[in-house]
């Protein structure tokens, strides 16, 4: 049976939680600001109103 709206918007919610998950432990291990800069901006790109700790 075909995937419902409701299912595949789940799955895309659940694996931009992932990839941000994923982004926030790269900016905590990040060693200089410009690092930090690179995966903001890449988290950004997938959740617009995103914030991390630091900022």
């Amino acid at each position: 049976m075909p995937r419902i709206q409701r299912d595949r918007d789940l799955s895309r919610k659940r694996a931009r939680k992932a990839k941000l998950k994923k982004f926030r432990a790269q900016y905590a291990s990040a060693k200089n600001e410009t690092e930090k800069q690179e995966i903001f901006e890449k988290a950004r790109r997938i959740s617009p109103f995103v914030t991390f700790e630091d900022e």
